[in-house]
């Protein structure tokens, strides 16, 4: 019954990335978090690779050497950095990360602030966020400003907690002037 407990999982990441963007007044990115995984061609591979600690992705990626489920995750949901990649415009620029507009990179904050909840569960810290993305971010192909938002936002999770971190994302991040 690996499919059922694939389904537990996404809901659990959409329950929590949904509560996030609701506390951030972001209600329509909440709802539609994730529709692909409920998808035929990212479920059922989904639920093939599942072994619950991890994401069924890297798993699919060691046995085939590429993940179907991921390409086609990535190519449909703006909160994930991968799909902001496009061939650059300058002499000689070959593929380079896009800004993304900030109401996608406070979704990405959410996005991973669940999957970390999720996957850690308990052993679920508000630095585990932060930590992931420092060990990473070496191989992200992301446009400068759009990394450094990202960052800052995990930074100050890390450092104030969750409350303090959405009250000044909400405040600062997400004001008016940044979102037009």
């Amino acid at each position: 019954m690996k499919w059922l407990s694939h389904l537990k999982t996404i809901n659990r990441h959409k329950k929590y990335v949904m509560q996030l963007c609701f506390k951030l007044g972001l209600y329509r990115q909440g709802l539609l978090h994730d529709l692909s995984k409920y998808s035929p061609t990212e479920f059922l591979v989904g639920a093939k690779y599942y072994q619950g600690t991890r994401s069924p992705n890297n798993a699919e990626r060691e046995d085939k050497g590429y993940s179907s489920a991921w390409l086609h995750h990535k190519g449909r949901n703006k909160h994930h950095l991968e799909y902001w990649i496009d061939y650059g415009l300058g002499e000689g620029e070959k593929m380079v990360g896009m800004k993304m507009p900030v109401r996608y990179v406070v979704e990405m904050f959410c996005d991973r602030v669940a999957a970390s909840k999720n996957y850690r569960g308990k052993d679920y810290t508000d630095a585990d966020a932060y930590n992931y993305y420092m060990k990473s971010k070496d191989h992200y192909l992301m446009h400068p400003e759009t990394a450094a938002l990202l960052e800052e936002m995990l930074l100050y999770l890390k450092e104030h907690g969750e409350d303090q971190a959405l009250r000044y994302i909400k405040e600062h991040i997400l004001s008016p002037e940044n979102l037009s």
